[in-house]
């Protein structure tokens, strides 16, 4: 049986156990949670992140390295960011029309809770953000799990191993040995996941009851349409058009980093199995898999984005509060730079939702309703941010491609 199957089977019993918990015994639901659940998923998150960093450095620096031209690389890293800008923006503008369209918040029965902890958060000044890149310890960046700063400095590393060409053999086979031993703990961690997809959606479905959904119901769906809307129409015709993909062929060939990504609601967390399954099932080219997948991980969250836009006009409407287009245009533009250097970790959307209620002045009460089906919600999203990077990938890889055809015709 293919491990993809094992974990679809290991999140069908985990959807299974959580609604028997729910339903049947929720009082059995502390102590399985407590004593087994939890465990075994925080075992599988803990060994997938204990891999992020290392994996992250010596991709990074093999892809760098293995584009040996600065020219390409620069060309490279600008067609990414604009990517993912542009896909993001995108992304805002679905969850805002469907948010308005469908009116989640014009809803019988909601009341506002007053009780929630979340503090404000205000997006950083994009200078401060630019300049934060570059770490003053690469080893405190590293321990502290700063994406974008480990990126910078394992970006520069292959850079000068790249213009150094062939004076430092050895530490260029080192890194490629290190990124193999690497790989090989990816599968050895990978045969654990369809236990932790189990654990992990047994909990989020046990725990959060059908009450809370039924209460947020049009929310819910509001937010699951606008992910389908981008997932299908933006990634689907970048995979086609611009990938020469069958979109249903790179879906069904990343189906394992999806499964993955749903249950840990983690894109960092997924980011080695997410690499790994792009260069094996999707042939994307190690360099510009190990150079795109990690900088998406970190500044690419077009469903976390999507997720505060519908959630930002559903608090809207729940105050009555008509947001003009201004205050929209706040909203894209807030969302996309708070998403820019946010840790993919669970719960990281919520965060990033009062950096954007309170660029358009909107209350923080109204967060307590969103958080009883964010759980649920942030699983999708997470599977659709690293459908995203490993799109742009597929992209960067053809367009890579045609450029160099293009120059060889010339030449």
């Amino acid at each position: 049986m293919s491990l993809t199957k094992k974990i679809l089977i290991g999140m069908a019993l985990g959807i299974f156990v959580g609604l028997v918990f729910n339903i049947g015994i929720p009082q059995w639901f502390d102590a399985a949670e407590t004593y087994i659940l939890t465990p075994l998923g925080k075992i599988f998150i803990g060994l997938i992140k204990l891999l992020v960093v290392p994996i992250v450095i010596i991709s990074l620096i093999l892809g760098t390295a293995g584009i040996s031209d600065p020219k390409k690389l620069g060309r490279i890293g600008i067609k990414t960011v604009i990517f993912f800008l542009i896909t993001t923006s995108i992304a805002l503008v679905i969850a805002l029309s469907v948010g308005n369209i469908l009116q989640p918040g014009l809803v019988d029965g909601l009341t506002i809770g007053e009780d929630t902890e979340v503090e404000a958060k205000e997006a950083p000044p994009v200078m401060d953000t630019l300049i934060d890149i570059i770490p003053t310890n690469a080893f405190q960046a590293m321990v502290e799990g700063n994406m974008l700063q480990i990126i910078f400095f394992s970006i520069l590393i292959g850079f000068a191993i790249t213009q150094l060409e062939g004076k430092v053999p050895s530490i260029k086979k080192i890194i490629e040995e290190s990124n193999s031993i690497l790989m090989f703990l990816v599968d050895v961690v990978m045969k654990l996941a369809p236990i932790g997809a189990f654990a992990l959606i047994a909990v989020a479905i046990g725990g959060q009851g059908f009450d809370a959904i039924a209460a947020m119901g049009k929310y819910f769906i509001a937010v699951l349409l606008a992910l389908f809307i981008h997932l299908s129409i933006t990634y689907g015709s970048v995979i086609l058009v611009l990938g020469k993909m069958n979109p249903i062929t790179f879906v069904k060939n990343f189906l394992p980093a999806i499964a993955v990504a749903f249950s840990t609601s983690s894109s960092s967390a997924t980011l080695p199995v997410s690499m790994e399954t792009a260069q094996k099932n999707l042939k994307i080219p190690k360099s510009i898999s190990g150079f795109v997948q990690p900088l998406g991980a970190t500044i690419n969250m077009d469903g976390t984005a999507i997720m505060q836009g519908v959630a930002t006009v559903f608090i809207a409407q729940l105050y009555g509060v008509d947001l003009s287009m201004a205050d929209l245009a706040t909203i894209v533009l807030t969302a996309t730079l708070a998403s820019i250097g946010t840790a993919g970790v669970p719960g990281v959307g919520i965060i990033m939702l009062t950096m954007v209620l309170t660029s358009v002045g909107l209350s923080l009460e109204a967060i307590a309703l969103v958080l009883g089906v964010d759980r649920l919600l942030d699983m999708t999203r997470t599977a659709v941010n690293i459908t995203g990077d490993a799109a742009c990938a597929k992209f960067i890889a053809k367009s890579e491609e045609k450029h160099e055809a293009s120059n060889a015709k010339t030449a």
